[in-house]
């Protein structure tokens, strides 16, 4: 197909970004920017390797990740074109900052998770909401990295008092990963870190709501990220989501009919039903919070564990009116223990993350967060995230192979993109409270989805994590759960 003009980008080779991830980003900005509309032809690899003067295998790169998140599709014997379904895009409008908002109040609302449930016999099989694996934890490689960093503070007196937002290094190897892994641009002066990303989602919480905001959550999400808003004074709102998402169009009569503050959502591999947010609901939802001036609250907890093809870009990434408040961690990297998170945000939403620090705690451990940082920059933490990926990849496809041999006359389920979770939709009929009490006799304890709604009504579907069991743990917990349903 003729191309009647030539794309020009601008590819700098001291960005510190993968040139492919480069090419793949400005894409998406001239998508949004509505230079590339909707069905545009794209340039060949070829020709647009030669434009850019690189290796055709780096444009193929490019249109690999852009197709697999969603922004391109391609036609055999005609080309690559900007996908139909996008939204068309009007000119920009001027970027808007975060505001930050005080409060006073607080809440005892109790958090109704998994831990709700009662301590389970030694022998009870746990199909948990997607915890790693502490088996797996590189303890040799940990406790080197340790006793080097408590040898060297020794030797530099320097256990006092240090910056709220978190030990310099590890902000600066977080930022180096997100911009060249996750499409972001950030300096450490957009960081802060937290212990854990529940703390991260706190903070967040405090800074952006205040008593009767109402803040916006999916019909089925993290309770204790609803309860973090809700501890300060927030109105809780739901919206319901399907295969591809949240429910834009849902959120959007909501918008109309309330001034939202705040939306919080899981879009890599949403929390719990393990959907990934199409590339039309991203732009429609970053729409939505331009024109509805609302924050949203991006927690990315498991984007590491991506196996069906090259991770999405964080909607953080294309956040061009910071309007993105990004949560990640460290902690399903290493270990649940080590308690290490961070939030991505403009500096003054940043500098108020760190003035509730100083109220909550002072600051993190500046122990493990140096170690963290060695761990990073010596390379350890990606050829550990290498290894386990490899150790989770082949659990996924163990228990989605047990649950089509033994459990497909009662259940149905998508295979997720990621996650160290799949969720199964009971058939009708079966009674959800019943199998959970059948399954307890079985001595395997199961999730229901009810544990994860803000709604009293039971949902007839259930989380199995797999990522904290192995090969014999998972099928011999299919084969209770089976039993379980026939009894």
């Amino acid at each position: 197909m003729l191309r009647s003009w030539s794309l020009n980008l601008n590819i700098k080779n001291t960005s510190g970004l993968a040139v492919y991830l480069q090419i793949a980003q400005q894409v998406v900005d001239e998508i949004q920017r509505g230079r590339l509309a909707p069905s545009t032809a794209m340039p060949g690899t070829r020709d647009l390797a030669e434009k850019l003067k690189v290796n055709r295998k780096t444009v193929v790169l490019a249109y690999d990740e852009l197709i697999a998140q969603g922004w391109l599709t391609t036609e055999s014997r005609r080309g690559t074109f900007v996908s139909a379904n996008l939204p068309s895009f009007s000119a920009q409008a001027t970027p808007t900052k975060l505001t930050t908002k005080t409060h006073a109040a607080q809440t005892t609302n109790t958090i109704q998770t998994a831990s709700s449930y009662h301590p389970a016999s030694p022998n009870t099989i746990e199909f948990n909401d997607g915890i790693p694996d502490t088996r797996l934890i590189p303890f040799d490689i940990l406790s080197r990295a340790f006793r080097h960093v408590l040898l060297a503070t020794a030797k530099n007196s320097r256990l006092g008092y240090g910056d709220p937002k978190g030990v310099h290094d590890l902000r600066q190897a977080i930022a180096t990963m997100l911009n060249m892994e996750r499409g972001l641009n950030v300096d450490i002066d957009h960081i802060c870190i937290a212990r854990g990303s529940q703390m991260g989602i706190f903070l967040a919480a405090r800074a952006l709501t205040k008593p009767n905001d109402y803040v916006v959550v999916e019909s089925l999400s993290y309770p204790p990220a609803r309860e973090a808003f809700r501890s300060c004074g927030a109105k809780i709102l739901t919206v319901g989501l399907d295969e591809h998402g949240i429910d834009i169009n849902a959120l959007e009569k909501l918008c109309k009919k309330h001034a939202i503050r705040a939306i919080y959502v899981t879009p890599h591999h949403q929390f719990p039903t393990t959907v990934m947010m199409t590339a039309e609901r991203r732009l429609k939802l970053l729409m939505l919070a331009e024109q509805y001036d609302f924050v949203i609250v991006e927690d990315d907890y498991d984007h590491e564990f991506h196996f069906s093809h090259h991770p999405v870009f964080p909607l953080a990434s294309t956040d061009h009116h910071g309007r993105v408040i990004y949560v990640g961690s460290l902690s399903k990297v290493l270990a649940p223990g080590l308690r290490v998170g961070y939030l991505v945000a403009s500096k003054e939403f940043i500098q108020q993350c760190a003035n509730e620090v100083m109220l909550i705690d002072r600051q993190g451990n500046s122990i493990t967060e140096q170690a963290v940082a060695e761990l990073m920059a010596s390379g350890e933490i990606k050829r550990h995230i290498r290894r386990t990926f490899k150790v989770y990849n082949e659990r996924r496809n163990i228990l989605i192979e047990l649950i089509r041999n033994e459990l497909s006359e009662f259940v149905n389920f998508d295979e997720p993109n990621g996650g160290l979770a799949i969720w199964l939709r009971l058939n009708d009929g079966i009674d959800i409270e019943k199998l959970v009490k059948n399954a307890l006799h079985e001595q395997v304890r199961i999730l229901p989805a009810s544990l994860f709604s803000e709604s009293p009504l039971n949902i007839n579907a259930i989380r199995l994590g797999f990522g904290s069991l192995n090969p014999a743990e998972l099928t011999e917990g299919i084969q209770r759960i089976k039993r379980a349903f026939m009894a």
